[in-house]
């Protein structure tokens, strides 16, 4: 049985981050579109796999977060995010067909990327758990189950 973490966790993640990932492929690591959808028919099934997993990181990440600072909020969902989704990227742009300067410029965009999209995903993904019927962020951490 699926639970709500789960597909709250993976309709986030895969949503946000397929749009996300078709700008930068295209229009920062300058990809074919055919690389693009290489990459993206590789990454969608690798973000079924991660979304949970990064939820629950993303979770223990936060409860580290000084609840009532905006900053460290911030600060939190950005570092949760950079270290957990940069090496998957470029994983998948590499797996897509980008070498060489294509393969660096996907990676240094998708490292700024995440410093600037960390928060807004990590506000998304608290939005869609609660659209699932979730409360709060970190409904459940370290746990699968829901």
């Amino acid at each position: 049985i699926v639970s709500r973490d789960f597909l709250a966790d993976t309709t986030a993640l895969v949503v946000f981050f397929t749009i996300a990932g078709i700008i930068n492929e295209r229009f920062v690591a300058g990809m074919a579109w055919d690389e693009v959808a290489r990459s993206r028919a590789i990454g969608a099934p690798l973000m079924v796999l991660t979304a949970r997993p990064y939820g629950i990181w993303r979770d223990w990440v936060m409860a580290r977060a000084e609840t009532s600072g905006r900053i460290s909020r911030f600060a939190h969902d950005v570092v949760a995010l950079l270290l957990f989704q940069v090496p998957i990227y470029v994983a998948i742009i590499y797996a897509g067909g980008a070498t060489g300067d294509a393969l660096w410029r996907g990676a240094l965009g998708a490292a700024v990327y995440m410093l600037v999209l960390g928060r807004p995903y990590g506000l998304w993904l608290d939005v869609v758990r609660r659209w699932f019927g979730l409360k709060g962020p970190g409904q459940k951490p370290m746990s699968l189950g829901g």
